[in-house]
C-alpha cells in the first residue's frame, strides 16, 4: 500500500465554538469511512504550525485519497495538500 500524507488547515469560519470542531471531526471520519473505503488511517496528529492537522493514511487507490481529501475540504471547511511519503529506508534502497 502506498502512504500519503494529507495536510489540513481549517477555515477560521468553520466554527464559532472549539467544541464544535469535536462534531465536525467526526462527520469528516464518518462520511470518509463510508465513502472511502479502501482508505486505511494510519495516524492524525494536530500540529500548532502551518497546518491544523497532519493525517498519515494509506491506500493502493490514489481517487480514494483524492476523494477522502476532497471530504476533508467540503465537510471540514479546510484546506488540504496531500503528498506521497515513502519509507527513508525505501528511499535510501531506491537511490
Amino acid at each position: 500500500m502506498a502512504t500519503y500524507i494529507i495536510l489540513s488547515q481549517i477555515s477560521p469560519q468553520a466554527f464559532s465554538d472549539p467544541f464544535e470542531f469535536k462534531k465536525i471531526a467526526e462527520r469528516v471520519a464518518s462520511k470518509i469511512k463510508y465513502e472511502c473505503p479502501d482508505v486505511e488511517w494510519k495516524q492524525s496528529y494536530s500540529t500548532m504550525g502551518r497546518f491544523d492537522i497532519i493525517d498519515i493514511v494509506e491506500s493502493d487507490d490514489p481517487q480514494q485519497i483524492a476523494k477522502a481529501a476532497m471530504i476533508i475540504r467540503a465537510y471540514g471547511h479546510s484546506t488540504t495538500e496531500t503528498m506521497t511519503a515513502i519509507p527513508w529506508q525505501e528511499f535510501l534502497d531506491m537511490i
